[in-house]
């Protein structure tokens, strides 16, 4: 939940007040609650305390994403260990959401529609065009691999920065999945910084220590209670829980979600 922001023009200085004023008109992750008037994406600006935008979020550096009680954090790492994209993984499929440096006129994702739309048909995909609750929305069903996959991309334009959210599932699981997405972008804050960026670089991630602890624990968990099926102990990466994606969904389509935008 989004505690101590601070809106454009509000005088509210009854923190109590501003605090159920904000909980209100923010959906829960994963709740499966839509409401209407989607407050965010936020900027971190946008609270008095910048602290208190860590609260009930996890904190992955450029953006802090909700928690969400019926989803697992997971990350992926490269060779040397250090993580190249967060995953909520739930029971419908999984999503991610990424900040990009985007102009001070804030127009980015009207480009990258367009581009996202043609490399999902490169990789022979089926794409349609929706709207959504912050604009047009592309879908894409791919089905030359060995499950069908439906792949969701949502974006949103704030001050120097995009946000771009990603959805995978199966067809029955499409529509939940990208209710959790959108439930997510909702309650997302973006932590742009003032380092100059060019125009489509993926702002970085980067993981607090407290959040890697808690990915470790986490993974030594799953490796003890996979230890007694098997024999053989999980293997364990270098500071994060195991990576989720995996080539064998439509190949290289899962690349899409990490280069459409430069990331």
């Amino acid at each position: 939940m989004a505690f101590g922001k601070r809106k454009s023009g509000d005088d509210t200085t009854d923190p109590k007040a501003a605090e159920a004023s904000a909980e209100a008109s923010v959906v829960k992750a994963g709740s499966g609650e839509q409401d209407d008037d989607l407050d965010g994406p936020f900027d971190i600006e946008d609270f008095e305390d910048p602290e208190a935008a860590a609260v009930g979020r996890h904190d992955l550096g450029a953006v802090l994403i909700p928690e969400n009680e019926a989803a697992e954090l997971a990350v992926e790492v490269n060779p040397q260990g250090v993580p190249t994209m967060a995953w909520m993984v739930t029971s419908s499929g999984r999503y991610n959401v990424s900040a990009y440096a985007a102009p001070k006129a804030g127009s980015l994702w009207r480009e990258v529609v367009t581009e996202v739309a043609e490399s999902l048909r490169n990789e022979a995909a089926e794409v349609s065009i929706e709207d959504g609750p912050w604009g047009r929305e592309v879908v894409g069903h791919m089905t030359s691999g060995p499950e069908p996959v439906v792949m969701r991309f949502i974006g949103v334009d704030g001050y120097r920065w995009m946000v771009r959210g990603a959805a995978v599932g199966s067809p029955d699981n499409a529509e939940a999945i990208a209710s959790d997405l959108r439930n997510a972008l909702s309650d997302t804050v973006v932590r742009r910084g003032d380092t100059p960026q060019p125009v489509r670089n993926m702002l970085p991630l980067q993981l607090s220590e407290a959040l890697v602890a808690r990915l470790r624990a986490r993974a030594e968990q799953m490796m003890a209670e996979h230890a007694p099926e098997t024999g053989q102990p999980a293997p364990l990466p270098p500071s994060v829980p195991q990576p989720v994606a995996r080539r064998s969904e439509q190949g290289s389509a899962m690349q899409q979600l990490r280069t459409i935008t430069g990331g």
